[in-house]
């Protein structure tokens, strides 16, 4: 057995705790021994003679100890668990704390996984290491010194050898640590690459089923999978190993001690009382060696778990927070600047700003230009201290921001990010996280100023709607204004606005840049944008590239200067001087406020944790039989080695009985002896041969269960998504899936030989005695009877700590994935006390299930001995009356209380399962959904060659599942082939959600959509996904290499061909740059690249698929003016000879394409060319003049 000093660290402030169970602990220990021995005295007593009412006194003294020792074990048990529910809360806000110290550039190099692994499910694991195993520990070390003291009096040599072997059982494992821990160590770097890539899959499943590569991901997890079952199953092999040392260590110690009494009876040395208390002590003994021994593979996965917890403290945070922050004498100056700053991103080759020289005076309105990439997101990174400068240093209010607090650092600040991250919960919440304590008019007052309180209002329960994980049944548009809305509540006197309308519709980017001149105005304010009507009317226009400063001045001066600006901002100018005399008078004097546009409402009345509910026992045992089919064989093997166990346990006994029994006839014992020098190792053998069997097919089963598990998520996707959380699915593949294996790995063979044995030894006493079979059913039943007492209650409870632990999950990864948007806004304080709530919640849950369990354990214990107590009692009236051989007493004593062994191992894993029913019930509930969309049974090919209409919607209607209003509402038009068409129209009209239904995300309730002719339902799913290639609004990167991200489109892409898509995206000279080239790693969601560089990995990835159909999703929205006209060049040549479908918002995008759908609430209101809409004077010329008076009237 193992100590490990870096876990017992961490129990400060509940050692004293510790130090109780112990105790207790041993007083249990001492007592075990002493009712055992009692009983071995009270057989002494029916050896000489005794009759029943000599007994009767000895007889209620055993009986009471044995309640004693229930008493003290529900004790010790309740006590443990309390001390490991305070050390796990303890830890939990330890790990959450320090992962919030971290920060969001930590988290650019390590995965959400590894952290959502250690901060949940690691610090479960632990809770039977800290509240079991580390008391158990100091108990089974402690008890030999106890048995020496009880039976040094009795019997010297007997003591000495039972000590020495129960001190060689303690050590011996050991020796094995060192090779456990590196075991260790391998399977927790195997799971937390499983955990990570599995959740990097689901959020970004579209992507993988928009490219047809959603099945072959499937395969990389089941890969990922099967190193988790090696791993585990390496250091089940050294766990293994240590137990069957301790289970033969146990086995030869009991049978040498009694060898050793048997030689000194014969010999005259030792009295038979002696010997007999020797037998049944024997049991009581060895079991704090074989009760921490039981506790092996839990200390294992904790031991395990362990690793990726201390890792994370092992991380040094980048930024540290001053030891004396400067003392101000009042409120921060509104002034900013970077002097001289240099930065590298840590492993870049090149630095992103070099020599970076910035002066923002108060209240100045300071806009920010440059191509993507040029470093102007890594300014305002230096600006949060998501990052300090290499050189160089950053001022607010002219003092460097290492030396400010972090309550004035960004207590100064308000900010809108480029990726604004929205958390789970109402809108409400979002929208205050920018100032906790703002009332409801306030809160209205910021949505008003951000455009988003008309659209808020329609959504189902207005500011009180669950938005979702990332705010996903938003759209894009709708996400950006509640952004806005939280960073204009902060109200803070430094305004950032970092690409804060690149999402944003033509109508509501009027409205929206109207309220933020009105709010900018006394404020100082940093503008980073791509568009020229976001920074048109600035003071001063700083122009970046290669991070440096190239040229500075106001919008005249420097499109006069006819510079980098020039060049960056002419072609937006120029439409924006298009048509403008002619547009210009369809500008209401008080702009719009979009009004009554219905959002994409989806809500959904499911609960998001997955719960717990649905099957009973029946029903699971039912499922997980269905699951262990393949593995048929080795679940025989199971039952067969089960069996012969116990048989061999019951053996050891068996023979010790006979071996006491010859000594009192003073018949030969020698044979006995060696008879029982085989069966005790064998004992040990068969135990190590039953738990290798089982685990290796428990863990098997489990690695595909993962894989399944995938692959129906990835037929129920993106629609199911919608409605559940993502750390949520990650806990159900990880946590909830390992709870199966305590079903197959411990429950299923000692159910088996619970039934077995105990209808054995009841026909065995039924043959000898009658009357002790009678006398022992009862207890036999309620040990029988006793794990479906209470079931209900324990399996409710099992299944609510479940849904708590999910929504613990669920809960870690959207902390440490808006860890930018904490740290912006300073909610540490709020998030934390946020995340110990949800602890709290799982430890109400887990405490009273711990209390019922051990109360049942406890009970069992007790009934345990009185059983045997009554066999002895019954033995020794049959024994009086001449009925029965007082020497056979012991052996049916034995067997007795051996009947009760394989049915108290079912009732001592109540806890398991009831964590296996409520993870089955969770499993289960997701393997019975429906499939909403699926491959046609009988496809038929697609003939793109021949077809007039590449794209048809006929009548389509749809509803996301939950809601009440149609996001579209009998929409039709006609692409035809080699042509585009521009789908246009106010954020939330339902353009995404037509581009969704070409690719089969969802079917339309009403209506049909045909590619080249045929229905999309007779289609194969990856051939309709063949023959179109989509650039989403919202490019998901996977945690790869940059190459890996591109081949996504096509994997059997040639070099050739992967170099042609990169070169043609405009990522060539951003390629060379990077350390490692195409083979560079992008991190987590793309997290190393900048928005517009993410984009244009998408707009390669198209360029490689070379679909038939291209579907471009504001495909060009994070690109600066040069990149987007290269790129823009590069798409009108891909768009040559196919159909394309344009999303966009911008002139430059949309005015060329044949035909126009203007789409508002889901309705197509127009239909046409550029100039016939703009003579129609609808929607379309109403858009138009918003986004051209943005820019050229201002």
């Amino acid at each position: 057995m193992f100590f490990n000093s870096r876990l017992w660290k961490l129990t400060q402030g509940a050692r004293g705790a510790v130090a109780q169970a112990v105790i207790i602990g041993l007083v249990a220990s001492v007592t075990g021994i002493a009712r055992l021995g009692l009983l071995g005295w009270l057989i002494a007593k029916v050896f000489r003679g005794a009759t029943l009412n000599e007994l009767m006194v000895p007889t209620l003294a055993v009986a009471c100890v044995m309640i004693v020792r229930g008493v003290l074990e529900h004790w010790r048990k309740m006590l443990a668990h309390h001390t490991a529910a305070k050390v796990q809360l303890a830890l939990r806000s330890q790990l959450h704390e320090h992962v919030l110290e971290l920060g969001p550039a930590h988290f650019g190099d390590v995965r959400t996984g590894e952290v959502l692994l250690s901060l949940v499910e690691g610090v479960e694991q632990l809770e039977v290491w800290f509240g079991e195993y580390l008391p158990q520990l100091f108990v089974a070390s402690l008890t030999p010194l106890a048995i020496f003291a009880i039976l040094a009096p009795l019997d010297l040599p007997v003591a000495a050898t039972l000590v020495g072997f129960a001190l060689l059982t303690l050590i011996a494992p050991a020796v094995f640590h060192r090779w456990d821990a590196a075991r260790s160590l391998e399977r927790q770097h195997a799971y937390s690459r499983f955990a990570s890539d599995f959740l990097d899959s689901l959020q970004g499943l579209a992507t993988l089923k928009a490219f047809g590569q959603s099945e072959a991901r499937g395969q990389t997890l089941a890969e990922r999978a099967h190193e988790v079952f090696k791993s585990t199953m390496w250091v089940l092999a050294t766990n293994s190993l240590t137990r069957g040392i301790t289970d033969t260590g146990l086995a030869l110690g009991a049978a040498t001690a009694l060898a050793v009494g048997a030689y000194r009876v014969r010999a005259d040395e030792m009295q038979i009382e002696t010997l007999l208390i020797v037998l049944m002590a024997g049991i009581e003994v060895f079991r704090p060696q074989r009760d921490l021994r039981a506790m092996l593979h839990n200390g294992m996965m904790g031991l395990s778990a362990a690793q990726g917890i201390f890792k994370v403290f092992d991380a040094e945070p980048r930024i540290q927070q001053p030891t004396t922050p400067a003392k101000l004498d009042g409120p921060l100056e509104p002034r900013l600047s970077f002097e001289g700053v240099v930065f590298t991103y840590p492993g870049s080759p090149g630095a992103s700003l070099s020599g970076l020289d910035i002066a923002v005076a108060p209240g100045e309105r300071v806009g920010v230009v440059g191509p993507s990439g040029a470093g102007k997101s890594t300014i305002v990174k230096l600006l949060l201290r998501f990052h300090d400068p290499d050189m160089g240093r950053v001022t607010l209010g002219g003092h460097d921001l290492r030396t400010l607090s972090a309550e004035d650092h960004y207590g100064a600040l308000a900010v809108v990010s480029q990726d604004a991250f929205l958390f789970h919960g109402t809108v409400l919440e979002n929208i205050r996280f920018g100032a906790p304590e703002a009332d409801m008019e306030a809160i209205r007052q910021a949505a008003i100023d951000a455009n988003a309180h008309d659209f808020v209002m329609d959504l189902p329960s207005g500011y009180n709607t669950i938005i979702g994980e990332r705010g996903i049944r938003l759209s894009g548009g709708q996400r950006q204004r509640i952004a806005i809305a939280r960073a204009l509540l902060r109200d803070a006197p430094i305004l950032v606005l970092d690409e804060a309308l690149s999402s944003v519709d033509a109508e509501n980017e009027a409205v929206i840049q109207e309220a933020l001149d009105r709010l900018m105005t006394g404020r100082t304010t940093l503008i980073f944008a791509h568009r020229l009507s976001s920074v048109i009317s600035a003071d001063r226009i700083l122009v970046i590239e290669d991070g440096t400063i190239v040229e500075t001045g106001t919008h005249i001066a420097l499109m006069e200067h006819q510079g980098r600006y020039h060049s960056l901002m002419a072609d937006q100018l120029s439409q924006a001087n298009l048509n403008h005399s002619e547009l210009l008078d369809q500008v209401p004097d008080v702009l719009p406020t979009a009004a009554g546009m219905p959002s994409e409402d989806r809500e959904t009345t499911d609960a998001e944790i997955v719960p717990a509910a649905g099957l009973g026992w029946i029903g699971a045992f039912r499922w997980l039989f269905t699951e262990i089919r393949p593995w048929r064989s080795k679940l025989v093997a199971t039952f067969f080695f089960g069996v012969t166990r116990v048989a061999a346990l019951i053996g050891i006994g068996v023979l010790s009985a006979l071996v006491v029994a010859a000594v009192k006839r003073n018949e030969p014992f020698g044979g006995l002896l060696v008879a029982l020098a085989v069966v005790a190792p064998l004992a040990g053998i068969l135990h190590w041969l039953e738990s290798w069997v089982a685990h290796d097919m428990a863990f098997r089963m489990l690695a595909e269960m993962r894989v399944a598990l995938y692959s129906k998520l990835n037929q129920l996707a993106p629609a199911y998504l919608l409605r559940r959380r993502t750390g949520d699915m990650v806990a159900m593949a990880t946590h909830d899936v390992e709870m199966v294996e305590y079903f197959f790995a411990h429950t299923v063979a000692p159910a088996f030989v619970a039934v077995l044995v105990p209808a054995t030894v009841l026909i065995t006493l039924g043959i000898l005695g009658w009357e002790m079979a009678v006398a022992l059913i009862p207890f036999l039943a309620v040990v029988a009877i006793s794990p479906f007492f209470l079931r209900h209650r324990l399996d409710a409870l099992g299944s609510e700590d479940r849904e708590a632990l999910g929504d613990l999950n669920a809960f870690v990864v959207d902390t440490v994935q808006g860890l930018g948007e904490v740290l912006a806004f300073q909610q540490f304080t709020t998030r934390s006390k946020a995340f110990m709530e949800r602890a709290q919640r799982h430890i109400d849950a887990r405490l009273p299930f711990y209390r019922n369990l051990s109360r049942q354990t406890a009970v069992l214990e007790v009934v345990t001995g009185l059983g045997g107590l009554a066999v002895v009692v019954a033995g020794a009236g049959l024994a009086s009356a001449g009925d029965l051989s007082a020497t056979t007493l012991p052996l049916l004593t034995l067997l007795a209380l051996s009947c009760f062994l394989p049915v108290s191992e079912i009732a001592h894993v109540g806890r398991q399962l009831a964590d296996t029913l409520g993870a089955a019930r969770r499993l289960h509930q997701v393997h019975n959904e429906s499939v909403p969309v699926m491959s046609s049974k009988t496809p038929v090919p697609l003939d793109a060659a021949n077809a007039a209409h590449a794209v048809t919607f006929e009548n389509v209607s749809f509803s996301y599942p939950g809601t009440k209003n149609e996001a579209l509402s009998a929409v039709s038009f006609n692409a035809t082939s080699g042509t585009s068409t521009a789908i246009v129209g106010p954020s939330g009209a339902g353009k995404t959600t037509a581009a969704q239904l070409i690719l089969r995300f969802w079917d339309p309730k009403d209506g049909r959509i045909l590619l080249f002719g045929e229905d999309l339902r007779h289609l194969e799913l990856d051939d309709l996904r063949a023959h179109v290639a989509m650039v989403s609004q919202e490019t998901y990167l996977f945690h790869d290499t940059l190459a890996q991200n591109v081949l996504m489109a096509r994997p059997d892409a040639s070099d050739a061909e992967l170099l042609t898509a990169v070169d043609r995206a405009s990522l060539s000279e951003f390629v060379a740059s990077l350390p490692d080239g195409l083979e560079t790693q992008v991190g987590e969601r793309g997290v190393r690249l900048s928005g517009g560089q993410r984009q244009r990995v998408a707009i390669a990835r198209a360029f490689l698929k070379d679909a038939p159909v291209l579907v471009l999703d504001e495909a060009t929205s994070h690109l600066d003016a040069v990149n987007e006209a290269a790129v823009h060049g590069a798409l009108q040549t891909l768009m040559h000879g196919r159909t394309t479908l344009i999303i966009a918002h911008r002139l430059s995008t949309i005015r060329n394409a044949a035909q126009i759908v203007v789409m508002d609430a889901g309705r197509i209101v127009q239909i046409g060319d550029h100039d016939s809409l703009l003579e129609e004077d609808g929607l379309y010329a109403r858009l138009l003049a918003h986004q051209l008076s943005a820019a050229a009237a201002r």
